[in-house]
């Protein structure tokens, strides 16, 4: 049952942190400038290209931590 919640807790952060990377990234992936900086007019808010990076690894790591709960759930039925 714990290994379930923490798939679950997995999957939660891999959504989190996917969502955090389409709004602060992906969205402006064209607005960057040659310093990595975006600048949104209507809300006054600056984007870094660098935070791309940043949650895209955290993404990518969730997923693989939902992915090896997986094998491990499957593993020990087996």
């Amino acid at each position: 049952m714990i290994g379930y919640a923490v798939l679950l807790v997995f999957l939660l952060l891999t959504g989190l942190f996917g969502y955090a990377y389409y709004v602060q990234y992906f969205k402006w992936r064209t607005c960057f400038d040659e310093v990595g900086r975006c600048f949104d007019a209507t809300t006054g808010t600056v984007y870094l290209e660098q935070s791309g990076t940043a949650w895209l690894a955290l993404a990518t790591a969730a997923c693989a931590g939902a992915f090896f709960q997986v094998y491990r759930l499957t593993r020990a039925k087996a």
